[in-house]
């Protein structure tokens, strides 16, 4: 197995050693295991999209237009 060295704020270190009994390591193994699942299934879906950058950005101006005229705000 691979290690890995990674920084954390202070307040959070202070907050992990109130629960020692927590395998923090543990707990950081699980989080990259699922934000890499999740990668992969993304990666997944969208290499048989034929949707263009451009296109997802034209998409998301029309999203944000009319969510801004749902909520009375000027577009």
């Amino acid at each position: 197995m691979t290690n890995m060295t990674f920084a954390v704020p202070d307040e959070l270190m202070k907050l992990m050693k109130k629960h020692r009994e927590i395998k923090w390591s543990e707990v950081a193994r699980e989080a990259i295991r699922d934000k890499a699942q999740k990668l992969e299934l993304m990666d997944k879906l969208v290499s048989k999209s034929k949707l263009t950058e451009k296109d997802a950005l034209e998409i998301g101006r029309k999203i944000k237009i009319g969510m801004a005229k749902r909520h009375g705000l000027k577009v």
